[in-house]
């Protein structure tokens, strides 16, 4: 019955694109991926994760936005200024750029933008009505009083409380896309269902367990030499929840892209080396590139939780550090996928250091023989058993881990939970060795240094570190609108990480995409949100 209702979705789907396209256009050029863990909300304000990210990032846009090399472009705001006291942002707009037709406007047509709009989306996100899990974007952060102010029709004011260099990377998040305040008051909670806005795609319709419809907006503002962007005719977002059958599907031609690929999949797919097998090499292009997310080991740092804990040493834990081969992790457990974390936390595609070498935990088991004897367990004599905590899926990796730390002497049990039990434990203090990731909310070092300042409780401080010296670098550099300076005082926290080593950084993960030969002009994305507005198919 499922399929049956795909396939009568579909035809209708292509029906319309036809009837809305012109003489010229295909209803083949439709764009087709799958979400398998579904989607919740087509509202920017519960953008709360990948998923719901990518469709909102096509059907919305917003002030600024990332480009594929994580640089801060404009969007809808032509320009900007920020003030020298780093406290008052000021956004100039594009006056040519109209939201979706809709029947909620005059004669269905869609109005022009303006900075009421931004003062209404950027308000709404803070309003407790609303319940955006993205409030905490600007909590503590904009101005009490009036935070959002409009100077004239198309430009917009932001003021802080306080500076906070990352702000500029904050408003590129979807949470901050416009949104017209007429849908908001026809369809109230429901607008997640029947969103309206001003991207390259509009929302066509949403058919449960099936798919999401998107059709090209004829009016969207962009264009490139050619011609008005997109250049495609709309996207269909399937709901397969299998990732075995997303990728048979995609195999048989029936997706033109898989996001990630399933774990028990990669063998049959992939090299050790991270390629292409043979059998598949021609059939269709695969891609990597960095991705923001950091996979690591906490050790849990509250002294009067963990006394006499051998892991409070942090001969210990540095131990463990250069006690296993990263690069041999990655070969042979991720199939080529991630980069060795040998620094600290902050991913490479956002090391912006000023030059000075950052010390690496390379796999070193001299060095960690010699860390054990140094803090007084040599060979691991008097260690007692540890548990990792982690989840089914990090299994391998956790067992890879303690079979070679157990080889330097170690004792390391791997204890598997479910993935919501775990992080309840970790935000509890429940656990003292842990395996945990961190996602980039917005592309600033700063959004992975502040996992270790001591005032942020967990998330994301999961293991309550607290160093004097760390958060008075880190308070420093909030209030330095020197690029150059902040980035000496990132250096010197990583450096304190390195040292105190909190964490056991174990790689920078990479985003894999599955393309197919038919699909051009597909930037790559350091979040792995896809970017439609120039794809273009060769037949």
């Amino acid at each position: 019955m499922r399929n049956f209702r795909a396939i009568l979705a579909l035809a209708i789907f292509t029906f319309l694109i036809s009837c809305n396209g012109s003489e010229n256009d295909s209803p083949k050029k439709i764009f087709r991926f799958n979400q398998s863990s579904g989607i919740t909300s087509l509202d920017p304000a519960f953008a709360k994760d990948l998923a719901n990210m990518n469709p909102v990032g096509m059907i919305f846009n917003g002030l600024v936005r990332l480009d594929e090399k994580n640089i801060i472009v404009p969007d809808i705001a032509e320009s900007w200024e920020i003030s020298d006291d780093g406290l008052t942002y000021t956004f100039s707009l594009r006056d040519d750029v109209f939201f979706h037709d809709h029947e909620i406007f005059l004669n269905g047509k869609g109005r022009n933008v303006n900075v009421d709009d931004f003062i209404f989306s950027l308000s709404r996100i803070i309003n407790p009505e609303v319940a955006s899990p993205g409030a905490w974007i600007f909590s503590n952060s904009v101005d009490s009083l009036q935070p959002f102010s409009a100077l004239n029709d198309f430009t917009l004011q932001i003021k802080l409380r306080k500076p906070f260099p990352p702000m500029l990377g904050i408003l590129t998040m979807q949470y901050c896309s416009v949104v017209p305040h007429e849908a908001i008051e026809k369809y109230g909670k429901t607008f997640g269902r029947n969103p309206v806005g001003t991207g390259a795609f509009k929302f066509k319709s949403w058919e449960d367990g099936v798919a999401i419809f998107l059709v090209k907006n004829e009016n969207y503002f962009e264009n490139d030499a050619e011609n008005i962007l997109p250049y495609i005719d709309g996207v269909k977002i399937s709901f397969i929840n299998n990732k075995q059958s997303e990728f048979l599907e995609f195999e048989n031609g029936g997706l033109d892209i898989v996001l990630n690929i399933d774990p028990d999949v990669m063998p049959t797919v992939l090299t050790t080396e991270g390629e292409l097998q043979e059998k598949y090499k021609g059939k269709f292009e695969m891609v990597k590139s960095p991705f923001l997310n950091t996979e690591y080991l906490g050790f849990l740092m509250e002294p009067e939780l963990m006394k006499g804990n051998p892991l409070q040493n942090k001969l210990v834990r540095q131990a463990i550090n250069y006690g296993f081969d990263r690069e041999e992790m990655i070969r042979f457990l991720r199939y080529g996928i991630g980069i060795p974390a040998y620094g600290g936390m902050i991913p490479s595609d956002l090391l912006v250091w000023s030059g000075n070498s950052i010390p690496q935990h390379r796999f070193d088991p001299k060095l960690a023989a010699q860390l054990l004897v140094d803090a007084g367990y040599p060979d691991g004599k008097g260690l007692p058993t540890l548990k990792l905590y982690t989840n089914s899926t990090y299994a391998n990796i956790g067992s890879y881990i303690a079979k070679q730390l157990n080889d330097l002497g170690f004792q390391i049990e791997v204890q598997i939970e479910q993935p919501a039990f775990l992080r309840e434990m970790m935000s509890k203090s429940q656990t003292s060795f842990f395996r945990g990731s961190w996602t980039a909310d917005y592309p600033d070092p700063e959004n992975y240094l502040a996992c270790f300042y001591s005032k942020n409780g967990a998330p994301p401080n999961y293991t309550r570190f607290k160093n004097d010296q760390f958060d008075q670098y880190y308070e420093q550099a909030l209030l330095e609108n020197d690029l150059e300076k902040r980035k000496l005082l990132y250096e010197a926290m990583d450096r304190i990480i390195f040292e105190e080593a909190p964490v056991v950084p174990l790689y920078y993960d990479e985003a894999v995409r599955f393309i197919q030969n038919r699909v051009k002009n597909l930037p790559p994305n350091s979040q792995n949100l896809l970017d439609l507005r120039r794809v273009k198919f060769e037949n």
